[in-house]
């Protein structure tokens, strides 16, 4: 019996793999840190190992590097699960020595399985000496049926719904602890806080085929994580998207947990701004969550794409020349195909507070420049599934 070791923070996501494996006839040990994990390994030999990037204590990228240090386990198979959104840290990995990364939002045990499959057979006796990485080992069929691993799948969905309203207490607790957190290191701290809290979350919903609620956390992740490493981030722009994420993910708890509401929504969206690299920047931000835009400086050329075309949302610079942020909202606010289409302005984060408390013109929120890549690219999710939610809604009814 071929044994897997599964380090892993979150008890909930490694006693599901655990017993997943333990139904495919792996033997399988957990550990809920790296340190942990270290000692496990050299105690319980395994010939794979499982590994959480985003780890309390040693990271998940360290803990590869003491792997790979030791001569035993120099070439033992490692897969990571990370987040998309973080992509300098699954750089990261790869260079540390990882042969496979996954995505906790968008990876069911099944798929694992596989995973394992290829790299080191299937479950059955260890052979004489261990495959090296580079080769692939041919898998036998899986034990389980098609419709074995759909239960499988509707029994952790089942779990997972059912601890919804914790969860959103929980999320809401934290994000009220940030908002009030009387100084900077406590407000960092809550920042942390609610971090692992949205990292339980993300792979929960993963495991639970939840992908909407799993990609609006992976994102939401990301940009906490990104926060509490960079404290000066922290703001009211920052602050602001915070709220608005969890308030969202508790619209998603109530709404998106349907079948027929899993899949990411193709998107298309407007950007205006007249200054090319903030043009760049909002693009980019946008393409981290694959979806797709069309940008243009002018605004009167932006006019004539919404009077021509619909668009899931737009992004608007309020300071241009010719005709402002305001004034082109106002104009689109008249065309029928976009009376309620989502606006964003992006304005400077000297005049945040000030235009964020005035008349926002017909718009729906604000954005501090400079943004965070990852702020920008949980706002445009935020809107972008609000309004696909909506409109399924209406459909419904």
């Amino acid at each position: 019996m071929k044994r897997i070791l599964i380090i892993e923070d979150d008890q909930i996501v490694a006693n599901v793999y655990r017993n997943k494996f333990a139904v495919e006839g792996y033997k399988t040990e957990t550990a809920p840190d790296g340190e942990t994990g270290l000692k496990v390994m050299r105690t319980f030999q395994p010939q794979l190992i499982i590994l959480d990037l985003m780890l309390p204590g040693i990271s998940g990228v360290d803990v590869i590097k003491e792997i790979r240090s030791e001569t035993e386990f120099a070439k033992i198979p490692l897969i990571v699960f990370s987040n998309t959104y973080l992509t300098n840290l699954i750089q990261d990995a790869w260079r540390a020595g990882a042969n496979k990364c996954l995505s906790k939002s968008n990876c069911m045990p099944k798929d694992v399985v596989d995973v394992v499959r290829n790299l080191i057979g299937d479950s059955g006796a260890i052979p004489q000496s261990q495959p090296s990485t580079a080769e692939v080992v041919v898998a036998k069929p899986a034990t389980l049926t098609t419709e074995n691993d759909a239960e499988f799948q509707a029994d952790l969905r089942k779990t997972f719904i059912e601890n919804l309203p914790t969860t959103l207490y929980s999320l809401r607790t934290g994000m009220q602890a940030i908002i009030k957190a009387e100084n900077e290191i406590v407000r960092l701290k809550q920042v942390y806080e609610l971090y692992r809290q949205v990292h339980a979350l993300n792979g929960n919903a993963g495991i639970a085929g939840l992908v909407q609620i799993a990609h609006m956390s992976s994102a939401f992740e990301a940009l906490l994580k990104e926060i509490y490493e960079k404290p000066k981030n922290i703001n009211a722009s920052s602050i602001r998207t915070i709220a608005a994420a969890v308030d969202f993910i508790g619209l998603l708890f109530e709404k998106g947990t349907l079948p027929d509401r899993q899949e990411i929504p193709v998107s298309k969206i407007l950007v205006v701004d007249d200054e090319a690299i903030s043009r760049r920047a909002i693009v980019y931000a946008l393409e981290k969550a694959r979806l797709k835009s069309v940008n243009v400086e002018d605004p009167m050329q932006a006019m004539l794409l919404l009077t021509e075309n619909e668009f899931d949302l737009v992004f608007l610079d309020v300071d241009m020349p010719g005709m402002t942020g305001y004034e082109l909202c106002a104009k689109l606010r008249a065309l029928p195909q976009h009376k309620k289409t989502p606006v964003v302005f992006v304005t400077s984060l000297n005049d945040f507070d000030n235009r964020t408390s005035s008349t926002m013109a017909g718009g729906n929120d604000f954005i501090a420049k400079p943004f965070l890549f990852i702020e920008l690219t949980v706002k445009a999710l935020i809107h972008v599934l609000r309004g696909r939610l909506n409109a399924s809604q209406l459909h419904r009814e």
